[in-house]
């Protein structure tokens, strides 16, 4: 974790916030607690928001609108999708006017139109290119025509690889799970767009100009590992899919930069960690390994001393579940 003054908060040193929207700004139809406030208050301090997510179902307009509607500050140019990711991977390999089977929802077809490609819905329409992305209600018909057009030689994309994505009735498929459908059936595996993958932060960086962007996100898999990928800063929020177990655990590519309860956080003094020689403590905790386990001391707030408990767990390549037991059991998160 990168050592942040007191006398500062987190959010100082980044001119762009790229946000993960799916468990970190909403889950569903509602916003996460205190998420609108916060981003209001980063774009006051002249901060760019931009909203990165790897659902390629709904356009970036029908995305801002969802996010205007619950209170959250965005306008379509602010949002940067998968499917826009997508679109661009294919329209920088294949001519101007090519066909491509969208095998996915409006917004991916919008963004294969945007770049200049003409989205079909049929093999027999012969496309170059099949992209595939999440979308409510996506049936065996389209899964069929898109089998058959890959089978027959076109490039297969994927607008991301997220396995489950979380919504407030909990974790569902993700396009992860559905791509698995027409890789399993022709043998071909896609290339992918969304995070972790490069070509979403590469959109991301070109649609906004960040020169000192921060990676927001909820899961370790993608938006942190794409922040690692990418070598660039992240802060894991603790409002959608990743758990203090989740982090304790993490190989290297998947540790954030920081870690805060929710997106709160962002205008918080963020406690020194790194600097410190390992036993010292921060924030009323202590964190050390002993026999094998990690152990956690102190009192405070649970935050940081799960902060604590992830420097020390960190010192590790990768810490097995059952070692940080008796850490987790001392944090009592609320």
């Amino acid at each position: 974790m990168r050592v942040k003054s007191e006398e500062s908060v987190l959010i100082d040193g980044y001119d762009t916030l790229l946000l993960d929207l799916d468990g970190v700004v909403y889950l569903g139809a509602h916003p996460v607690a205190g998420a609108p406030e916060a981003l209001e208050r980063a774009r006051a301090k002249g901060v760019r928001l931009a909203y990165v997510t790897n659902n390629a179902s709904r356009t970036p307009s029908a995305i801002a609108q969802h996010l205007t509607d619950i209170g959250v500050p965005a306008a379509k140019e602010d949002v940067v999708t998968s499917a826009q990711a997508a679109a661009r991977l294919i329209a920088e390999q294949v001519p101007a006017g090519s066909k491509v089977l969208v095998v996915g929802g409006t917004g991916l077809r919008h963004a294969v139109r945007d770049q200049g490609l003409r989205p079909v819905s049929t093999a027999a329409e012969k496309p170059v290119a099949v992209v595939q992305g999440i979308a409510p209600g996506l049936g065996y018909g389209l899964l069929a025509e898109g089998t058959l057009a890959v089978r027959e030689g076109a490039m297969f994309v994927a607008s991301n690889r997220d396995s489950t994505m979380p919504t407030n009735r909990g974790e569902l498929p993700g396009n992860g799970s559905m791509v698995r459908v027409i890789a399993t059936a022709t043998g071909v595996e896609p290339v992918y767009a969304g995070k972790p993958d490069p070509p979403l932060h590469r959109e991301s960086m070109i649609r906004t100009g960040a020169s000192r962007p921060l990676v927001v996100g909820d899961r370790l898999d993608t938006d942190i590992e794409g922040a690692s990928n990418a070598k660039v800063d992240s802060l894991l929020v603790l409002t959608g899919v990743a758990t203090p177990l989740d982090l304790l655990t993490a190989v290297p590519e998947h540790r954030p930069t920081y870690v805060a309860e929710d997106l709160g956080g962002l205008h918080e003094p963020y406690p020194e960690a790194s600097a410190r020689s390992l036993g010292q403590g921060a924030g009323g905790w202590r964190a050390f390994w002993r026999d094998g386990s990690l152990w956690l001391e102190g009192d405070g707030a649970w935050i940081d001393g799960l902060r604590e408990a992830c420097r020390a767990a960190w010192t590790v390549d990768n810490a097995d579940p059952g070692a940080v037991e008796p850490a987790l059991a001392r944090l009592n998160r609320p």
